[in-house]
């Protein structure tokens, strides 16, 4: 029997810069390695998409509200959805007039009641105790 994970060498190999993709952050810790690479956009391209300065996207990367990786010459790249991501960012704090401390705890707010709604349209079914309103 072979050890290794599927797509981690022999035909059909996806490159050697395969990364792994997690499949599934609550449930568990399967890792399974992507067949073809992930599209990553640049630090230019995500300033563009988004209509923001590239300082600015460095410093909400250094604060942790938006995601990236550094590539093997150590640029920023960015998944796909960085400019969605920024623009959600951008809304809470002219709409909201939150500061950048507050954002991360509302974004994080957001995607906890995001993954509990998913997990009650996945069980199909609705509290049987009537709503409290």
């Amino acid at each position: 029997m072979n050890d290794r994970p599927a797509g981690a060498g022999g035909i059909g190999r996806a490159g050697v810069g395969a990364r792994p993709v997690r499949t599934d952050i609550t449930a568990s810790t399967a890792v399974r390695y992507a067949l073809v690479p992930v599209p990553r956009l640049s630090l230019a391209a995500v300033a563009l998409r988004s209509g923001l300065h590239p300082d600015l996207i460095r410093r909400f990367v250094a604060l942790g509200l938006v995601d990236a990786e550094r590539d093997s010459a150590g640029r920023l790249v960015f998944d796909p959805t960085a400019p969605a991501v920024l623009a959600r960012i951008q809304r809470l704090r002219t709409g909201l007039c939150l500061n950048y401390a507050s954002i991360g705890l509302v974004l994080d707010l957001l995607d906890r009641i995001s993954l509990l709604e998913a997990a009650l349209r996945g069980r199909g079914t609705r509290s049987e105790t009537p709503p409290w309103t």
